[in-house]
């Protein structure tokens, strides 16, 4: 049981540190449908239409798999 939970938290950690720098090359965050507004001097992004789209990416790579 231990293995595994440190396992998800180095999966999480180094999902972390990747994802800004994906991010730039993928466009993700910035797809029709993702949400991004200005509220007190911070910008707060919903990337709901990416999030379906990397979904659905996922579930088709394990379906193969």
């Amino acid at each position: 049981m231990l293995k595994w939970i440190l396992t998800l938290v180095v999966a999480i950690f180094l999902l972390g540190l990747v994802t800004p720098h994906l991010a730039r090359f993928i466009r993700f965050g910035q797809l029709p449908g993702d949400v991004a507004f200005r509220w007190r001097g911070r910008v707060y992004h919903f990337p709901f239409v990416s999030i379906i789209i990397l979904s659905l990416l996922l579930g088709l790579i394990s379906r193969l798999i």
